[in-house]
């Protein structure tokens, strides 16, 4: 989903109107409707309180209080205005619909009033007062009103945007200026705010109001999206039944190390439950037995190893036998950073033929090497993905932490484009950059998946969801658009009027194509991610994050995949729940 900015979204809203048919009035109707029925959805009351100010923002309030009245609660407006003079517009036709005697608000003695102070003793209060439109600072009634409901007991929902807040923010709020809401809903796409200025510890979702999904992609500038349920469950087709275990690839992990067995065994584990068809890890000989032990379902192969319990480069001799047959291979879990281990990955990653996740030691093992991380073939199949937290990305950068945390989209892209891979870089809202350029923010996850494994069980979903290699090909289902491109570019390469023609043509079919493969991957490994997010915020909720371990995280994938397909069919995109 695009993350479009205050300004876009202005152009969205009258690109929908004038080109595309829906008149303003049905969107701001469509955007009332969708706070109603959110507030039905989440929270339990019978009464309340509509808060609205003099603009479209007022509107989507005065529709929301019709909607919700009836549904048949007790509503009472309060209108931050004199008179029905001061409204304009779509706001002033919907304010005649209404059919609601608002309490009008001009000074800050009425909210003194007796009327007004029992309208905001409601259980449920919208903020309707302020939206995408609002450029601190704040000032007159707005500020007064803000600073009521923030002192009130009443739950709050904030429609578009917590009043007071700036959508294009990309901080969290200071204290005082803005709404505390319990939840946010917006409309159409998410502004910067939603996405990274912790409006609410509440649920934050984006309702679609009739805008087409063209018209918010052509205005959206800024190559920047956030993963949805509805995204993952687009790229996730169910199984036929006549499938078998080599439908869905053969993974090989290569990690582990004397005292660190758990972290290859948990990537194998995490890869099984995302889907793998197989799994083998190959890991030193010495935690062979440890691992086997671990599951079951886990195919193990011994390697030499050095005398500190780490891969030797000894078992290069198996390089070629162990890769034979994968579709997928993830190194560096668990590795150490012996010389000699790091001296064998790299040699591994420079041969290895199939996609490819490259984590933590792994990762490790190219500080001073980066350039070697860069394909020497153009060949698309040869994906490769980065997993740094933003330590390991310090390391791989030579910046320091703090210098990657201050621009952690920026680095990403550069340190894409100069690898050629796909970057998670990991953290509070986990980013994925491709080597083109685009970036997807990921919106679940919390704290409580700060633990020794967490990052493994990325590394193996990864790795799972990835769809596998057969025969040269790489079972991708291009878009709709994608695939009407292909026919167009093949059709110039069967019928060229020169050779010259033919050369071009078969560029532009061999150049799509790579970046069409690369975007596809990306959008699994954001996938990935975002499973990975939704998982540990289920385990957070049985368990607490204080107690929530790794492995509960692969426990609950299963549920996290399911979550993913009930929401796919909701009105509502959560970018928190």
């Amino acid at each position: 989903m695009k993350i479009v900015t205050a300004e876009e979204m202005r152009a969205i809203d009258r690109v929908t109107t004038e080109q595309h048919g829906p008149p303003s009035l049905t969107l701001m109707e469509n955007a009332g409707t969708a706070v109603a029925e959110f507030a039905q959805k989440h929270v339990e009351f019978k009464s309340a309180c509509v808060v609205c100010g003099k603009g479209n923002n007022g509107g989507d309030g005065f529709v929301a209080a019709r909607k919700l009245r009836k549904a048949g609660n007790k509503i009472s407006v309060i209108i931050l205005a004199k008179s029905a003079a001061e409204l304009h517009g779509d706001a002033a036709k919907m304010f005649k619909k209404m059919a609601i005697k608002p309490l009008w608000v001009t000074k800050d003695t009425d909210f003194g009033k007796v009327a007004v102070r029992k309208a905001l003793e409601a259980e449920l209060i919208v903020d309707a007062i302020l939206g995408t439109g609002f450029k601190p600072l704040l000032k007159g009634m707005a500020q007064k009103a803000i600073e009521i409901i923030n002192a009130l007991p009443g739950w709050v929902l904030a429609v578009d945007l917590p009043s007071g807040a700036d959508a294009d923010s990309t901080g969290p709020l200071a204290d005082g200026i803005a709404i505390h809401a319990d939840a946010v809903v917006t409309f159409t796409a998410p502004k910067p705010a939603h996405v990274f200025g912790e409006l609410t510890s509440g649920p934050i979702a984006v309702a679609q109001i009739g805008s087409p999904a063209k018209v918010i992609a052509a205005q959206s500038k800024m190559k920047q999206d956030v993963i949805t349920s509805a995204d993952v469950q687009a790229i996730s087709p169910p199984r036929r039944a006549d499938s078998n275990k080599g439908d869905f690839g053969h993974v090989l992990v290569i990690g582990g190390s004397a005292g660190k067995a758990g972290a290859a065994a948990m990537v194998g584990m995490s890869a099984l439950r995302a889907g793998a068809g197989l799994v083998t890890v190959a890991c030193p000989k010495s935690i062979q037995p440890t691992i086997a032990a671990f599951a079951p379902e886990l195919m193990t192969e011994p390697l030499a190893e050095t005398a500190e319990g780490t891969i030797s480069l000894l078992a290069l001799a198996d390089r070629d036998r162990l890769l034979k047959g994968k579709t997928t291979v993830v190194i560096g879990p668990g590795l150490s950073r012996n010389a000699e281990t790091a001296e064998f990955v790299r040699d591994v990653v420079s041969v290895c033929p199939v996609p490819l996740i490259l984590d933590a030691d792994g990762i490790n093992a190219f500080e001073g090497y980066r350039a070697d991380l860069h394909p020497e073939t153009e060949n698309p199949l040869l994906f490769r993905v980065l997993t740094p937290h933003p330590g390991e990305m310090a390391r791989l950068t030579g910046l320091s932490t703090a210098e990657v945390q201050a621009d952690r989209i920026g680095i990403a892209r550069r340190v894409a484009a100069q690898t050629g891979a796909c970057i998670v870089l990991k953290g509070h809202r986990t980013m994925i950059a491709s080597p083109q350029g685009n970036v997807w923010i990921n919106p679940t996850g919390n704290p409580g998946m700060a633990k020794g494994g967490s990052g493994d069980v990325l590394a193996g979903i990864i790795a799972g969801v990835l769809p596998p290699k057969h025969e040269g090909t790489i079972q991708w289902k291009a878009t709709k658009a994608e695939a009407a491109e292909f026919k167009d570019l093949q059709k110039d390469f069967k019928m060229p009027e020169s050779r010259e023609d033919e050369d071009q043509a078969a560029s532009r079919i061999s150049s799509r194509m790579q970046e069409a493969v690369a975007l596809l991957a990306a959008l699994h490994v954001g996938k990935a991610v975002y499973l990975h997010g939704l998982a540990g915020d289920i385990a957070a909720s049985l368990h607490g994050e204080n107690s929530m371990i790794a492995t509960d995280i692969i426990n609950c994938l299963g549920e996290a995949f399911a979550v993913c397909e009930e929401e796919a069919h909701s009105k509502f995109a959560y970018l928190q729940r």
